[in-house]
């Protein structure tokens, strides 16, 4: 909270006291009657110019004027195509055109680097009591460095205020509201997410534009609390001094207000964008008041004669002077056709008028970087033919007109039509930086800002790694697993085809689970997962042997094989001994007392159809024949955090098998978490191995479907894309996955995921011939193109790697 204080100082007397007389008496009448009637705020809550502040975020800046604000976030516009750069200026353009004239509106943009500490705060990595502090901290520098690359710090806000006449606070709520949700449908429309700002947010709005990067003060406020002090009181600065003609003062900051004189004969869309793009703090306000659309016309139609009139009073001075009448001032044909043109676009063009008001604020700590501020936005000003230019000797309503409250001081205003307006468009290009639990994913390749977000936060998380051989996709898949282990309690396993993953997993000190025909693990001694597994939380029925049933008539499927799979008699017989199997164990769930393959084959065998008979003969390879390894109880730990499958060994007959096993192991792993309320992470490396068989990939599209309820957050990697289309239901993955990482694509899969993912021929080329690590991200309805250049010079990188030369160096 700040405390008042006036602008000026008063002195106190010390000289001994003594009889006034009364010449001196009324001189200080007269200096008090003054003071008290010049009618200038003498302390900084008066100079804010707004009355009163509601708890519902309306504002009443004058006795009949009530604002509202509403807080917008970007779109990728600079990435989008020119098509849908088109459709989304055409959306601006409309959305511009429902304000009439009894509407004011202003467009806040506010670039604060107050929040300096807290991004560094959202990438800290606190040290724990376990053996990876070393990595920890490797890891933490690396983040420290690619922060440093960036505007993390710099917190960049966007507002729309509307302002309307009423003659009460009810009157003016009723319309306000109604105004508020047409702007969010309309921004709904263009995709961009908004939300109404609440009268705590606005004065933190404000609070944060009064106390720049380095004041002491941090907001708080709560209207249940009484205090006995006004909003005002909460937000204030410690001063403002306006008593210089090109600067003015807020604490200890100085600052300066400019306008920008547009002069160029046509504008273009990059310059509000460049000049929030400079790396400094700076307030951009745009003030929008739409004219009267009769009135407009009468005007421009008044213009013209006015026009006409000239023209024909210089046709008869040439006609009394001797020469052509045609021959008439350059100037007054160039108006006159501008005029029409401009009448012709108010009356048939969907045009309107309106009144622009365009003001920059640059606060800073000294006068020197003030001005060198300054001059990087008037460059930007000037690099587009128009000029920014001082508020002399009236930076005080410079300034409290650049406030997110609706009102516009400063009557320097430039008539404009709806599309030269919308030039100004406020999308630039979007930022993913949460903070929590989120993870790093490289930097912005737009604005160089760190990408950290939280898959946990997506409706659902879900997620695919695209890209060719060589691009970077397993080393993407580690360096999140890694981030999510050093910073989450979240389990991680991982089905690795290729062998992979070995090295990250050991120095992660996390459990490798070799899967081969012999049974024999990484250190000879045997390794055996049992396909039969099943606990109690198996399913969300009270009957957990539904879904389990589910897995082993897949498993018999996979086995038996054959292009019509089980006939239905089969699947009723395989049914029905499952039941009978697991019987025994339900009543007595002792761990001792598991089934095993042999005794599902015992148990068909048992049944009186001829078809158990045949089925039994098919199993009967993988119970007592050569490719029995499946056929034991799970001797292995799995619940380490970190588990990793090693499938490569397992064969051709046999991998197919095994990566439905690990899925149902998986299943099994996520049930138990899920009574515990912990996330279960699941890599599927060389995930096309899984979607060629029915089998495999009909329980993948479960898993897609269901893990998000149970706290599972699975991930495939693959390189053909193709695969992923490959049949409708497969195709349920694709648009079950909030989240996407691709990397550089083959030509054949790059027009496959223009058409799915609607991506433009803008955002394509950072995927078409790029580096290893670079991509495109999707998250949510978030599209951002990232560099990942992760430092070599790493333990991490060493253990990542899975570039063959730099693994024989490791």
């Amino acid at each position: 909270m700040s405390n008042a204080h006036a602008t000026k100082t008063r002195e106190t007397a010390t000289k001994p006291k003594r009889k006034l007389t009364r010449a001196e008496k009324k001189e200080i009448a007269a200096l008090i009657r003054k003071a008290k009637g010049d009618g200038k705020p003498h302390t900084a809550q008066q100079t804010i110019p707004y009355l009163q502040m509601y708890p519902d975020g309306i504002c009443k800046v004058t006795e009949k004027k009530y604002s509202k604000s509403i807080a917008f976030e970007d779109i990728s516009y600079q990435l989008a195509g020119n098509d849908d750069k088109n459709a989304i200026f055409e959306g601006w353009c409309d959305f511009l055109n429902y304000f009439d004239a009894t509407v004011s509106v202003q467009f806040s943009f506010i670039n604060q680097g107050t929040q300096h500490s807290d991004a560094e705060k959202a990438i800290t990595i606190p040290a724990q009591d376990d053996a990876f502090n070393s990595i920890r901290t490797e890891y933490a520098d690396m983040l420290k460095n690619q922060l440093a690359k960036g505007n993390n710090g710099l917190v960049k806000q966007k507002y729309i205020t509307v302002s309307i006449e009423a003659e009460s606070y009810t009157a003016a709520k009723t319309r306000l509201a109604r105004i508020e949700t047409d702007i969010l449908n309309n921004f709904k429309v263009l995709g961009v997410s908004a939300k109404p700002m609440s009268g705590y947010e606005r004065l933190k709005a404000l609070h944060g534009v009064f106390h720049p990067e380095g004041e002491p003060f941090q907001f708080s406020f709560d209207w249940l609390v009484p205090s006995g002090l006004s909003t005002k009181d909460y937000i204030a600065p410690s001063s403002f001094t306006f008593g210089e003609g090109r600067y003015f003062r807020i604490g200890k900051k100085i600052g300066a207000v400019s306008f920008l004189q547009i002069l160029a004969p046509e504008l273009n869309d990059r310059i509000l964008s460049e000049i929030l793009d400079l790396e400094m703090g700076v307030i951009v306000n745009l003030h929008i008041q739409s004219i009267d659309q009769t009135e407009a016309i009468k005007t421009i139609k008044r213009k013209i004669t006015n026009l006409d009139k000239m023209k024909i009073e210089e046709q008869k001075k040439a006609v009394r002077s001797g020469y052509d009448m045609d021959i008439i001032p350059s100037d007054l044909a160039t108006y006159g056709d501008d005029a029409k043109n401009l009448l012709q676009d108010l009356q048939s063009r969907n045009e309107r008028m309106f009144l622009l008001t365009f003001l920059v604020v640059n606060i800073a700590d000294t006068r020197r970087k003030l001005e060198n501020d300054i001059f990087a936005a008037a460059g930007v000003a000037q690099k587009y033919n128009c000029a920014l230019t001082r508020l002399d000797y009236q930076q005080e309503q410079g300034l409290m007109s650049s406030l997110p409250l609706g009102e516009n001081h400063i009557s320097i205003q430039r008539r404009l039509t709806t599309s030269s307006t919308a030039i100004f468009i406020p999308f630039i290009t979007q930022e993913l930086f949460q903070s929590g639990e989120a993870l790093y994913y490289g930097l912005n390749a737009l604005s160089n800002n760190m990408i950290l977000c939280d898959r946990k936060q997506l409706k659902n998380p879900n997620g695919l790694i695209l890209g060719t051989p060589g691009s970077g996709k397993s080393f993407a898949a580690k360096r999140e697993m890694t981030n999510a282990f050093l910073i989450t309690n979240d389990d991680i396993i991982i089905c690795d085809p290729e062998a992979e993953y070995f090295s990250l997993v050991e120095r992660l000190h996390g459990q490798v689970i070799r899967l081969s025909p012999t049974g024999k693990g990484i250190d000879g001694t045997p390794q055996y997962v049992n396909p039969m597994d099943i606990n109690l939380n198996y399913s969300e029925d009270d009957n957990p042997l539904a879904l389990k049933s589910d897995f082993i008539l897949s498993l018999c499927e996979l086995i038996i094989g054959g292009k019509e799979g089980l006939q239905p008699v089969e699947k009723t017989i395989i049914d029905r001994a499952v039941r009978n199997m697991y019987r025994p164990f339900l009543a007595d769930p002792d761990p001792a007392k598991m089934p095993i393959l042999g005794d599902l084959y015992d148990e068909l065998l048992r049944q009186p159809e001829p078809e158990a008979a045949h089925i039994a003969s098919a199993l009967e390879l993988y119970v007592s024949g050569s490719l029995n390894v499946f056929n034991h109880r799970t001797n292995v730990q799995l619940d380490n955090r970190l588990v990793c499958f090693d499938i490569k060994q397992l064969g051709k007959q046999l991998k197919k098998l095994g990566m439905l096993i690990v899925q149902d192991q998986v299943w099994n792993r996520v049930t138990v978490n899920r009574a515990e309320k912990k996330t279960t992470r699941y890599y599927m490396d060389e995930f096309h191995l899984l979607l060629k068989e029915e089998q495999t990939a009909a329980y993948s599209v479960e898993i897609w479907k269901r893990f998000r309820k149970w706290g599972g957050i699975p991930s495939g990697i693959t390189q053909n894309v193709k695969d992923l289309l490959s049949s409708y239901e497969v195709e349920n993955i694709f648009e079950n996955s909030d989240f996407i990482l691709m990397l550089n694509q083959a030509a054949g899969d790059r027009e496959i995921l223009a058409r799915q993912l609607n991506i433009s021929p803008q955002q394509m080329k950072y995927v078409t011939h790029t580096e290893a690590g670079e991509g495109l991200i999707f998250y949510g309805n978030v599209v951002l193109p990232f560099v990942d250049h992760f430092p070599k010079d790493t333990e991490l990188y060493r253990v990542m790697t899975t570039k063959p030369e730099e693994v024989g160096e490791a």
